[in-house]
């Protein structure tokens, strides 16, 4: 069974950084394209940075030149750096993984609350 499990959320001031990490268990990450996603109260839950089935990357364009997605696949894990930290950043942050023989499937972690003060 192919797990991810998320780690590094927590509370930072504004202008500051945090870096997300999700290990991948069950399988291998080069097996796919990972992913982040977030989602705020209320709000739905939104792209923030991926790989692409290319093996490029995509970024919301709100983290745009902020937030940088990197992978290590003999950690079999994955990164979100994040930089510049606003409070509209405050979410809860999703890591994602898409086998590239299983695309339209994502797997799914269970979350990691990040937190921005003004």
């Amino acid at each position: 069974q192919v797990q991810l499990v998320e780690s590094g959320g927590g509370l930072v001031q504004a202008g500051g950084s945090l870096r997300l990490s999700c290990a991948v268990s069950g399988s291998q990450l080069m097996l796919g394209a990972p992913g982040w996603y977030r989602q705020a109260p209320g709000m739905q839950r939104e792209l923030v940075a991926t790989y692409t089935n290319i093996g490029s990357t995509d970024y919301a364009e709100s983290v745009k030149g902020r937030f940088t997605i990197s992978r290590d696949n003999a950690k079999n894990t994955v990164y979100l750096q994040m930089n510049s930290l606003k409070p509209e950043d405050t979410a809860v942050y999703y890591c994602t993984l898409r086998f590239y023989t299983d695309y339209a499937r994502p797997i799914w972690g269970q979350g990691t609350q990040v937190t921005v003060s003004s």
